[in-house]
């Protein structure tokens, strides 16, 4: 199966994953996502979805656009949508037959669930060795396998609420589904290294990336602070446990954000304050200095920063160097990026209203907007024709 057969969304370009055929069992977000930023760099990627429901995110809303969930539309652009029953014995088999063509495989079911299927990796790997086979779990396939891996739950259990909020207060998780993100990252960078293995070798193999461990791993410096100093990190607010100044002021009119990581940035940043003395001051001299005196710094800083306005802070400290910044909400965000010629945005007749650009340029083979998100079921047919089922009749499904 090959992304110029019949029933593909509009042309194929000639993306760096051009004929790389995805089979995409994932649901909700991490999966999705990943495919999603698969599918923008040419590859086919075959969505399949329940009959009559589809995923679960087509129905998360509101807010709705054009009558389906924006939530849906975030991550499924590009793709073709096969609506099949895999407990039925003719859908499973179809299903069967698109892996058994398929380059890579990504599923996140509950653990155990494709081998009860008969789509485990053991088993279709015995007919198309070469698969990529890439499972996302919320804590792992062993003794984590019973666990529900929800974003929230993971936030929770995993640490990062624990490190986010104020000090006094409840632990609070992330404005979006983080840890769902950076493992759709992590299992996109996997399932890249492992099409490379088998460009040499010619095998497949198994990618296993859990919502738990990769949390871990996104946690970095709290984490590393904990494994090599023993430290169990705690919420701090807006601050950082290792930099200061680094966190929100109250400038005149609205908050702003000074992010100092350096010695160099701080003396800038008292000339123009008003304050060159602080910077030679022992308390502040250096940044392990200024976090052990954190509360003095703050106070000193506090006064001159609230004289003027957010706006004015930031054109005269970015001009001498030292990194600030408003708090944006996402439309003053996406402004920003448009005045700064990134192109955050598809344009609409691409692929349908409210779509992020694909965050990475390339130079020779740039992310392609192919195609809105399917309807439900609505490349059945196109698919299944080139594998000998009939499909006619079978409209296209709406959950």
């Amino acid at each position: 199966m090959r992304a110029d057969q019949p029933g593909t969304p509009g042309p194929t370009p000639a993306g760096a994953l051009s004929g790389i055929v995805v089979a995409d069992f994932g649901r909700v977000l991490a999966g999705p996502y990943m495919t999603m930023l698969l599918a923008d760099l040419g590859a086919d990627v075959i969505k399949i979805e329940r009959p009559g429901s589809g995923d679960d995110t087509r129905a998360w809303g509101p807010p709705f656009a054009g009558g389906e969930a924006t939530y849906f539309l975030g991550v499924n652009r590009n793709k073709r949508s096969v609506a099949l029953d895999l407990t039925d014995t003719g859908d499973l088999a179809t299903a069967r037959a698109i892996v058994d063509r398929a380059d890579v495989l990504v599923e996140n079911f509950r653990p155990g669930t494709m081998e009860r299927l008969g789509l485990g990796h053991e088993t279709v790997r015995a007919t198309n060795p070469g698969l990529v086979y890439c499972s996302v779990t919320g804590f792992g396939a062993e003794e984590g396998a019973a666990l529900p891996g929800y974003d929230l739950l993971v936030q929770a259990m995993g640490g990062l609420m624990s490190v986010t909020g104020e000090p006094d207060g409840p632990g609070t998780k992330a404005g979006v589904a983080l840890v769902d993100v950076i493992t759709g990252l992590h299992a996109g960078m996997g399932v890249l290294a492992a099409l490379r293995h088998r460009e040499r070798t010619g095998e497949g193999q198994r990618v296993e990336v859990s919502l738990l461990s990769s949390l871990l791993s996104a946690l970095t410096n709290q984490a590393a602070a904990h494994l090599g100093a023993g430290v169990v990190p705690r919420a701090m607010g807006n601050r950082h446990p290792s930099i200061a100044p680094y966190e929100v002021f109250e400038a005149r009119d609205r908050p702003l954000v000074l992010a100092v990581g350096n010695d160099r940035q701080f003396r800038a940043l008292c000339e123009r304050l008003g304050l060159p003395g602080l910077a030679e001051d022992p308390r502040f001299a250096t940044n392990t200095a200024r976090v052990a005196h954190r509360d003095a710094l703050v106070a000193a800083l506090a006064g001159p920063l609230g004289t003027r306005t957010a706006g004015g802070w930031f054109e005269e400290l970015t001009a001498a160097g030292v990194p600030c910044g408003p708090i944006n909400d996402l439309a003053a965000a996406f402004d920003l990026a448009d005045r700064l010629g990134l192109a955050p945005r598809v344009p609409e007749s691409a692929a349908g209203p409210g779509q992020v650009a694909h965050p990475v340029r390339f130079g020779a083979t740039p992310a392609a907007y192919r195609a809105a998100p399917p309807r439900l079921g609505e490349h059945t047919e196109g698919v299944l024709a080139p594998l000998g089922r009939a499909a006619a009749g079978r409209a296209p499904d709406r959950p």
